[in-house]
């Protein structure tokens, strides 16, 4: 046969998947560590880490390992750590949220302390953890999430976590409004150097369950009527827009997997960084195959996480961020 350029069998693709050199040569899509962002839970009132049973190797820290921890995943080169805190008490409007002592606020000094500048210290802006009825807000006298009692707390925690030094803040609680109400509240108090990282599209999704555990969720209900629609994209671009209109410096997509075309779109759309949040249940769903015996784990981590970044993430929250970050 002749070879011509443009068809078989001039044309080979194959020629540039020969090796393992050559196919990370010409690579398309690469991981960084400096793109990974860890979640950690700091638990009040223990005095050693307490396994989280629906994933494994993820730990509620103590106050000294959390500090160990973040020093471990800032050495590996991870770029973020996002900080969840799980109070001993909690009441119906999160007070433990706002308390300057609380163990969130105590959990970000220790983490600034340790690593200083040299990776980002991200703090979970949301009630959730710290409201006894587990919703992201304080209820109304018929049980409903305020919204707009609930932004007046939001704006308590900006600035008792922007007080304990975090460079970035994440509301998450997906109420109408939260990101202008968080800047106002920084400025406020001259913290216009605190960065908003957006949860602007976050849908009530079924992989969020192990998560519930690893925060000691005492919700009771659902959070439907403030976390979208797994039905919907073009609601996601709305919230988008908001978010961007109220001062958003970067945007969120969670979870990750399951809404791939939804981050394509918000990272075609922006021109802000976007992150995606590789959340607990596709955590928990990989260690169990691989714990049987069904897939190749480590192989499947990579693969995921590539997915999620192919597909538009500038940014990638995950457990296994510090894991990766020393095998890249």
């Amino acid at each position: 046969m002749s070879s011509r350029y443009g068809e078989f069998p001039g044309a080979r693709p194959r020629r540039l998947r020969t090796s393992p050199a050559m196919r990370r040569l010409v690579a398309e899509t690469r991981l960084d560590p400096a793109e990974l962002i860890l979640p950690m839970f700091v638990r009040e009132g223990i005095s050693a880490p307490v396994d989280v049973a629906s994933m494994p190797g993820v730990v509620q820290h103590t106050r000294d390992t959390l500090r160990k921890a973040a020093v471990e995943a800032a050495t590996a080169g991870v770029g973020g750590l996002m900080l969840f805190g799980v109070p001993e008490t909690k009441d119906a409007v999160g007070s433990a949220g706002t308390d300057p002592d609380g163990i969130l606020q105590q959990a970000i000094r220790d983490v600034v302390s340790e690593v200083g500048d040299d990776v980002i210290v991200m703090s979970d802006l949301c009630l959730d953890e710290f409201t006894d009825h587990g919703h992201c807000g304080v209820l109304d006298d018929q049980g409903r999430v305020d919204n707009d009692a609930t932004l007046e707390r939001y704006a308590e925690m900006a600035q008792v976590q922007a007080d304990a030094g975090v460079h970035v803040v994440g509301p998450s609680g997906m109420m109408d409004g939260q990101v202008g109400v968080v800047r106002d509240a920084l400025d406020e108090i001259g913290r216009q150097d605190v960065a908003i990282l957006a949860y602007t599209v976050k849908y009530a999704s079924a992989f969020f369950g192990p998560f519930r555990e690893a925060v000691g969720s005492s919700l009771k209900g659902d959070r439907k009527t403030y976390q979208q629609d797994p039905a919907n994209l073009r609601e996601s671009m709305r919230e988008l827009a908001l978010d961007l209109a109220e001062g958003a410096d970067m945007v969120m997509v969670k979870p990750g997997l399951p809404y791939l075309d939804v981050l394509r779109k918000v990272a075609d759309t922006v021109d802000v960084p976007v992150a995606a949040y590789q959340v607990s249940g596709e955590y928990a769903m990989v260690e169990a195959a691989a714990e049987k015996g069904w897939i190749d784990r480590d192989r499947t981590i990579m693969e995921t996480l590539t997915s999620i970044r192919r597909a538009g993430a500038n940014m990638i929250l995950t457990y296994w961020a510090t894991e990766v970050a020393q095998r890249l």
